[in-house]
């Protein structure tokens, strides 16, 4: 498939993804989806679209995100859309390029022996322990990819407490549903990387995207990320005919094209600046 259509794919998994959890308003040029805060999802373009977003748009879906209790944030294909980085910082937005690649002919890496996996359960007790290592290493400082060499984030600390935290409800019935399919590594009894993918039907076809890849960081250099992000794909691929992922940066993307990707457009995220 060429360059085009599966952007055209990915748009359209996009637009599709909010539907089973928030209501998608329109908002000028944009589609804002407003659900629960447990599970925001970010304004975007309508896809195939002709107007331009225009600086009002963009202020109006932040507005209403903000008054929804939900963070402001943008995203969108910059390969579709080129000046709307440059309106998004106009509406006080910061915006960063993120790679997006595609399986193309993904490698299989393998885990270190002693390292299990585990696809995770809605049951599983530990399923709140996850999501928060999760929101940790997202909210924290990642430490550089290229450094690991595994291309995903690190947590911000070892020990994030009791294992018996509480998933929210929102998270526990997507993995019941199969929405979302998340897989952990194990060493020791001790949870060492975490990631899911997210397949959604997309006119007759399934497309997934590989998202929240995270690792501890004392068992960095070990290619736990990698290999776990292999994984995903191996299961993704049993049933979606498109994987695809973004890369924190171009470093990051070099590690994914190593293993069998193939990077095909930008993705762009704005979000209000914090600090």
């Amino acid at each position: 498939m060429s360059s085009t259509g599966l952007l055209d794919r990915i748009e359209r998994y996009f637009a599709l993804a909010p539907l089973s959890d928030a209501q998608v308003h329109a908002v000028g040029a944009l589609q804002v989806p407003i659900g629960s805060p447990e599970w925001p999802y970010p304004a975007r373009p309508r896809p195939g679209q002709e107007a331009e977003v225009t600086e009002a748009d963009v202020r109006a879906a932040v507005e209403l995100q903000e008054r929804s209790g939900l963070p402001a944030s943008l995203e969108w294909l910059g390969d579709r859309c080129r000046g709307l980085a440059t309106v998004a910082r106009a509406a006080g937005l910061r915006v960063e390029e993120l790679p997006l690649l595609v399986a193309a002919d993904p490698v299989s890496l393998l885990l270190p022996s002693e390292v299990r996996l585990f696809l995770v359960g809605a049951d599983d007790p530990r399923l709140g322990l996850y999501q928060r290592l999760i929101a940790m290493a997202f909210a924290g400082t990642p430490a550089p990819a290229a450094e690991s060499g595994q291309g995903v984030p690190d947590v911000a600390q070892d020990d994030p407490g009791p294992a018996e935290v509480p998933p929210t409800e929102v998270l526990r019935e997507r993995v019941a549903s199969g929405r979302t399919v998340m897989m952990v590594a194990v060493d020791e009894g001790q949870p060492v990387a975490i990631g899911s993918h997210q397949p959604v039907d997309v006119d007759g076809t399934e497309v997934s995207e590989v998202v929240g890849v995270v690792t501890l960081p004392r068992f960095r250099g070990r290619g736990l990320g990698a290999g776990l992000t292999s994984a995903l794909v191996e299961h993704a691929q049993q049933t979606a005919d498109l994987v695809f992922l973004s890369a924190g940066d171009d470093d990051v993307a070099r590690v994914y094209e190593r293993a069998g990707f193939a990077r095909i457009a930008t993705s762009c995220v704005a979000e209000r600046p914090t600090g």
